[in-house]
């Protein structure tokens, strides 16, 4: 299939919007009608087909934007990409994961050139054609970790593994929801989730880390997390909190539907071959509530997901204060109907068709 890009922002304006196929593939993240934490992975082994799921790295029409937000929140905060010196075989890993993974899944959008040590790399929808030599960062405008992360849509945090334990030692972070790799980076798997509710009491990280200490190369594997955001905003850092906490005062009855996103995170998690180090790519994708609501089964499920989900992570998710306003919003769509089990939409097929 031809991906159209959209031209849009993610700021400013706010013009991005999803095209009905976008919302279609949305990946909602509630299986029931009602959620807790829970060690929620399973294996990414591609499929249903045109799903986000199907293929490594989902590359949809918010592409070229999402790149072009990207180096704009680096050209303002350089300290958004960072690799502490041990990690730069990890980065090496971490590029050749993605630009095989891209060139084979999507051959008319990017193409990789192999002869020994001399690689060429196209990147069609941004005009990109270097050619460099593999484990040389010397020919390469960038370390090999930023350079390919700077042409991959979502947060890529990479953890080296050592004491029975993960570290998050270095990532390309710009559209993160409200935490901060400047406060990260060199922080253990428990010390960056500390402040994480509920959780911890009901052991959910200890067997979380178990489960990713033992991913296997070749086995990747992944999960659903998710928040809420007012306005299509990708950086929601602390370091901005300034500029975008404020937008949560701005909700109305009138334009609740448009501007209360849910914000969903499609984590990923790949063993990386020379490194051993484990990838973690975090990619967020946006949908307003009243593109949501042309889904029936998501438009009652969400309503009911929100009324009941206990204050502790209402507050965690940062919508505490709006949520009277967003039940209003969403019980309007609720027609106490029952709703089957799982993310699909109730639409002509359900799940979509396998490959």
């Amino acid at each position: 299939m031809t991906i159209q890009f959209n031209d849009e922002t993610f700021r400013d304006d706010y013009s991005f919007h999803n095209s009905e196929r976008a919302i279609k593939r949305f990946p909602f993240p509630f299986d029931k009608d009602s959620y807790m934490y829970a060690v929620n992975m399973e294996q990414h082994r591609g499929g249903p087909a045109d799903s986000v799921y199907e293929k490594r790295f989902d590359v949809d029409e918010h592409y070229v934007s999402e790149m072009r937000d990207r180096a704009k929140v680096l050209a303002d905060d350089p300290l958004r990409c960072q690799s502490l010196p041990h990690m730069t075989l990890a980065g090496w890993d971490l590029l050749e994961l993605i630009m095989v993974s891209k060139s084979e899944d999507y051959p008319e959008l990017f193409e990789l050139h192999r002869d020994g040590d001399k690689w060429r790399w196209v990147n069609k929808p941004l005009g990109i054609d270097d050619s460099f030599t593999f484990m040389d960062e010397t020919t390469l405008p960038y370390g090999p970790m930023e350079y390919i992360t700077r042409q991959a849509q979502g947060d890529y945090c990479v953890l080296d593994q050592r004491d029975d334990n993960l570290w998050m030692d270095a990532g390309m972070v710009t559209t993160q929801a409200d935490w901060s790799l400047d406060f990260d980076i060199g922080m253990n798997f428990f010390e960056w989730h500390a402040p994480v509710p509920l959780a911890h009491e009901k052991g959910i990280f200890v067997r979380a880390l178990k489960f990713l200490l033992n991913i296997q190369q070749g086995a990747p594997a992944r999960r659903l997390n998710w928040t809420m955001t007012v306005n299509p905003l990708l950086d929601t850092s602390p370091e901005n909190y300034h500029k975008w906490g404020i937008q949560k005062t701005t909700l109305t009855p009138e334009n609740v539907g448009a501007k209360q996103h849910l914000r969903v995170e499609l984590q990923t998690f790949f063993r990386l071959p020379r490194s051993n180090a484990l990838v973690f790519p975090i990619r967020c994708y946006l949908c307003s509530f009243q593109d949501l609501m042309t889904v029936p089964k998501w438009g009652r499920r969400l309503h009911r997901v929100i009324r009941d989900l206990p204050d502790e992570l209402a507050t965690y998710k940062g919508f505490i204060d709006n949520r009277p306003l967003m039940l209003d919003y969403l019980s309007e769509f609720d027609d106490g109907l029952p709703t089957s089990l799982g993310i699909w939409p109730e639409l002509d097929t359900e799940p979509p068709l396998q490959k």
